[in-house]
């Protein structure tokens, strides 16, 4: 008698529209299960429908990555449901700008730092004991190439993620001994929701679902560090050297 293991196991945050979406759907038809974890469970319900998905490939949990017991007790719905994930993405994020010089912007630095920040370590937490029991899975964080450089106006979401590409950098390290990998994904310009309220050019635009087949080869390979497209890992590396006058000047 023939024995087939369950399909493995991907559990995505920020699901509910953009590139979370695409995640999931490139997950789900290359065979993956696909828990998805988002605060709005109406726009899930609505996707999973649209995409004619049924229950056993998609796993829908209302939780709010900033709250580090929300994302508890929606591993726990993942972890009984369906057991440990192989592959867990923490994607959600937000983009506001911010003037520090305006009072009510500072809530925007704190707003900004709890979902992309630390709402990433709650996404990781809950699954990284089991991960390391198991020695083997792999942890993916969504950071941007606004990491590279700090973009006027753009404070908080660029702090943000060049903390994002360090903690991963730390948790690499830390994960290696246990067999677990730890992705870095630094997207361009995606056409997403979030993006498409941008009243400037933007070079290289992909569409969420191109983004998403390529970082799902990236992670795959369990790349450690990868801009999608390319094409933009180039401009950031050039953004990078740019000595500090005239950058400035440019920006």
């Amino acid at each position: 008698m023939l024995v087939t293991s369950p399909a493995p196991i991907a559990s995505i945050t920020g699901a509910s529209s953009g590139i979370g979406q695409s995640m999931a759907l490139t997950f789900i038809q290359q065979g993956y299960r696909a828990a998805l974890v988002a605060r709005r469970l109406g726009a899930m319900q609505a996707w999973q429908q649209a995409q004619g998905l049924s229950d056993a490939q998609c796993l829908l949990i209302a939780a709010d990555v900033t709250d580090a017991a929300s994302m508890k007790a929606a591993a726990q719905v993942c972890l009984e449901a369906w057991g440990l994930p192989d592959v867990v993405i923490a994607n959600a994020g937000i983009s506001v700008g911010m003037d520090t010089a305006e009072w009510d912007d500072l809530s925007v630095l704190q707003e900004t730092l709890a979902t992309n920040n630390v709402g990433m370590a709650h996404t990781f937490h809950p699954f990284l004991k089991g991960m390391r029991e198991r020695r083997s899975g792999a942890l993916v964080g969504i950071a941007s190439v606004a990491a590279i450089r700090g973009l006027p106006g753009h404070a908080a979401y660029c702090a943000s993620k060049a903390g994002a590409v360090a903690y991963c950098e730390s948790l690499r390290g830390e994960c290696r001994p246990f067999g677990i990998d730890v992705v870095t994904l630094l997207p361009g310009y995606i056409a997403t929701p979030l993006t498409a309220k941008n009243p400037y050019a933007m070079p290289f635009l992909l569409t969420a679902e191109a983004f998403a087949r390529r970082a799902f080869k990236a992670i795959d390979r369990r790349t450690s560090y990868a801009v999608i497209p390319w094409q933009m890992g180039i401009v950031a590396k050039l953004m990078r050297l740019l000595p500090n006058p005239l950058f400035d000047r440019l920006f």
